[in-house]
């Protein structure tokens, strides 16, 4: 049993070199795998799976041929796709799965997490991550046109990178007590995640003086990033 696992590829027509190097990896690395683990920030922003725009179908039909051929694919939610739903899921073959979930593989355990949800320094984030994540607000900001949703997205993802700028390294990082907490309460000692775009492998204590490690994955701005967990244990790999 193979698996490998990715995070916030953030695909967007505007950047032809990560499409190009994603689709490369689904190909090269994903398609000789058992299962594919994609967590959250598959697109830089989603704005409804009604979305007819060219590249999504595109994505669609990349994810399907994966999953056509035998590998199992799923999906996490993150803060930039956490509208992505059913009708995308069965157009791409993907399986959604909660935030956090669980996998079991060589008598070990690991935790899986977009990561989002413990950078609880970042209360301005943690507030609009409650209200974008409400049924509700979601009900509602579906109901819009796709022009409406689209120039939304757009004026987030400006407003974001703004205000990235001004936080300071730590705000922008997990709470170190929030993972403890989440691991402790799930009885795990091994968490993975994306979201704060810095991948390394963190060995610590959790209180109750067990060995726990969190492996986070990188971004693909620049390049890949991948985890790979096989009969030889787990490695986080970037790719060229």
């Amino acid at each position: 049993m193979v698996v490998v696992f990715a995070s916030d590829v953030h695909l967007t027509p505007e950047r032809p070199d990560i499409s190009e190097r994603f689709f490369s990896f689904l190909e090269k690395q994903a398609g000789q795998v058992d299962a594919l683990y994609l967590l959250g920030d598959l697109f830089e922003a989603w704005v409804g799976d009604d979305d007819d725009d060219e590249f999504a179908e595109l994505v669609k039909q990349k994810l399907r041929v994966l999953s056509d051929s035998g590998v199992a694919v799923y999906l996490m939610h993150g803060n930039r796709d956490f509208l992505i739903g059913k009708q995308f899921a069965a157009a791409s073959g993907c399986q959604l799965i909660d935030d956090p979930a669980r996998l079991e593989l060589y008598g070990e355990t690991v935790l899986l997490s977009h990561g989002d949800a413990l950078c609880t320094d970042d209360f301005e984030y943690q507030e609009f991550r409650k209200e974008v994540r409400d049924p509700q607000w979601q009900k509602r900001f579906l109901a819009k046109s796709l022009a409406e949703r689209r120039a939304f997205a757009r004026q987030a993802r400006d407003a974001s990178a703004h205000y990235q700028q001004q936080q300071s390294a730590e705000t922008g990082d997990v709470n170190q007590q929030a993972v403890e907490t989440l691991m402790t309460g799930q009885q795990v000692s091994l968490l993975l995640h994306g979201h704060t775009h810095r991948p390394a492998v963190h060995d610590f204590k959790l209180q109750n003086g067990v060995a726990a490690q969190r492996i986070v994955l990188g971004a693909w701005y620049e390049q890949g990033s991948m985890v790979r967990w096989d009969k030889n244990g787990i490695q986080l790999l970037q790719l060229n």
